[in-house]
């Protein structure tokens, strides 16, 4: 157990002062095809990179020397400065480290009582992505979520299953982890418990205490909000504006009704741990406050949330970490948008929310996960099974082609292929590493990226599939160049799978279970549409291939046979096109 000393009050780190030139704006992304109606006829050969980032060697052009890489963009150079919405300004800010090369980043973790909803897999997986890019734009990054496993709402569900509150939130700890490993999300480097966290809560509140900022009344602790003239400058609520509500219990003892809970005193049948005031428990907002100093400090980078937790717990989590440390300083605020359904945010409390097990039950996790980074992570995201449909077809159209893609390239000796490639694809691949820095760098604007991986795969597809693209001059070693920064780039919005044949085949599973069909079923169907076409009779073909596809299963015919492709559904696709 921590003393004391860890949770000390330290002082303020001097952030590092980059000399880098602001762009002028990152704020409109515009996409276009980078293939040009008129080429030169004489093909020119441009030497490829190796890294997803530019390198200091360069291409050969033509057999010259040329000073272009990939990744460089000659006119302007694509920024791998990161720039994030401050929650506390209200503005885009650039992203500078108080150690540099270092970064400190604290994100509020769950109530353990129940299973996980899509509004925790967005809160988590956006902040997944923002740990993935600070540590490609090769930052060592210290990240800290935290578990609350004592709280009202889990003693409320213990006692309803009679179960001790204590077990029952390591049995949903643990439910969450494989959630997360569902969802593609990383590790944080510690995961800290309120209940292994006493100790340092306990200090905390006596610090607290002592600087004047709390009182006591009959075994509880209250923060006084009249103490800190500060309270309300990250919501912008002013303090005649707060009343006592979402977990600051109405109590006539407290000195103002805005005041909240720094330690609650013992009822029977709860939980309770020892302090000066009496056996009790902590507040809800104290444990975020001690946990993230004793982890990283009172001074540190990045603290984030769902925007539900501005009010009242960043709010509050400020004012007790000032309180308790004068020198108590976060630079940036962090806070994702809410998962919404018909308008209304997804929350356990109003009973309008689907677990994370109850949506991968049908859609696969990756899908779930290409549609919550479809939209920014601080806009709304209005769930809905079109949109699960949709992201489940663009997920299988990615690793179908990068499977055909890895089948070609896998029928060659990689040692062979020339590490060369045709200077249209290197344009390609410019563009694209281009659009990825400057989409990641506008505050994580994974939209962006997204939109910009159709022009690769169309080029891979065109090398795979057409009379022209098959025919192209140093093709193998286009297909390898694309291959690899596509790669890379889903690495980074953590979409990389560990094998393609295994999540297409996944994926094909899903869309069988939601179409309520077997694969032998389906192929069953695809022989009696062969035969009917053979026998001229295409009116009873359109209606296989139409049944099927009103079940969200496509046919697709080549001069090798009919194969079958996981789609939306054909009544969800024409509301869809009718909506656009």
């Amino acid at each position: 157990m921590a003393t004391l000393l860890l949770i000390k009050c330290y002082k303020p780190l001097t952030p590092i002062r980059f000399s880098l030139l602001l762009p002028n704006s990152l704020q409109s992304i515009q996409f276009s095809s980078h293939f040009s109606s008129s080429r030169p006829n004489k093909r020119r050969v441009f030497r490829c990179l190796s890294s997803l980032t530019s390198s200091s060697s360069h291409p050969v052009v033509d057999g010259k020397r040329s000073s272009k890489s990939i990744g460089d963009k000659p006119e302007t150079p694509p920024s791998t400065q990161l720039w994030l919405h401050n929650t506390m300004t209200r503005q885009k800010e650039l992203f500078r480290p108080k150690l540099e090369g270092k970064v400190g980043m604290y994100v509020c973790g769950v109530t353990v009582y129940d299973l996980s909803h899509i509004g925790h897999a967005r809160v988590y997986v956006s902040f997944d992505v923002l740990y993935r890019y600070l540590r490609h734009l090769g930052y060592e990054v210290h990240y800290v979520r935290n578990f609350t496993d004592v709280d009202d709402k889990i003693i409320a569900r213990a006692n309803e299953l009679g179960e001790d509150p204590i077990s029952l939130s390591r049995r949903y700890c643990e439910e969450f982890h494989q959630d997360m490993v569902y969802l593609h999300c990383l590790s944080p480097s510690v995961e800290p418990r309120v209940s292994d966290h006493m100790s340092q809560i306990v200090d905390m509140i006596k610090q607290i205490l002592d600087n004047g900022f709390a009182y006591t009344v009959d075994g509880d602790v209250y923060f006084s909000v009249d103490k800190f003239p500060e309270y309300g400058q990250l919501s912008g609520r002013k303090l005649e504006d707060n009343r006592a509500g979402e977990r600051v219990a109405v109590d006539s003892r407290k000195k103002n009704p805005a005041d909240f809970a720094l330690w609650k005193s013992a009822k029977e049948g709860e939980p309770f741990w020892e302090s000066p005031w009496g056996p009790g428990r902590p507040g809800w907002h104290i444990e975020c406050s001690a946990m993230s100093a004793t982890y990283l400090g009172h001074s540190f980078d990045i603290h984030g949330g769902g925007m539900d937790l501005v009010f009242p717990h960043h709010e509050n989590e400020i004012a007790q970490s000032c309180a308790a440390c004068k020198h108590s300083n976060i630079t940036y605020w962090i806070h994702n948008g809410f998962v919404t359904i018909d308008s209304e945010k997804m929350s356990k409390s109003l009973g309008n929310f689907f677990t994370i097990r109850q949506v991968i039950e049908l859609y696969h996790p990756l899908a779930l996960r290409l549609f919550l980074i479809g939209t920014h992570y601080r806009s709304p995201i209005n769930y809905s099974v079109g949109q699960l449909e949709s992201a489940s077809e663009r997920i299988f159209y990615i690793y179908q082609t990068l499977k055909d893609c890895e089948n070609v390239l896998g029928q060659h000796d990689a040692a062979i292929l020339k590490d060369l490639t045709a200077s249209d694809t290197l344009d390609s691949v410019n563009k694209f590493h281009n659009d990825f820095v400057v989409s990641m760098s506008d505050d994580l604007h994974t939209p962006g990226v997204l939109a910009a991986l159709s022009d690769p795969l169309k080029t891979i597809n065109d090398l795979l599939h057409t009379r022209k693209g098959k025919k192209q001059a140093m093709r193998l070693e286009s297909l390898a160049a694309l291959e690899k920064i596509i790669r890379n780039v889903l690495t980074v919005l953590g979409l990389m799978p560990t094998s393609y044949s295994e999540i297409l085949q996944e994926l094909r599973e899903k869309a069988l279970k939601r179409a309520k069909l077997t694969e032998d079923q389906v192929l069953l169907k695809i022989e009696e549409r062969t035969a009917a076409r053979k026998n001229k009779e295409y009116e009873k073909s359109d209606a296989i291939r139409k049944d099927l596809a009103a079940v969200g299963i496509a046919l697709m015919d080549s001069p090798e046979g009919t194969t079958w492709r996981p789609a939306v559904p054909l009544e969800l696709e024409e509301q869809q096109t009718a909506a656009t």
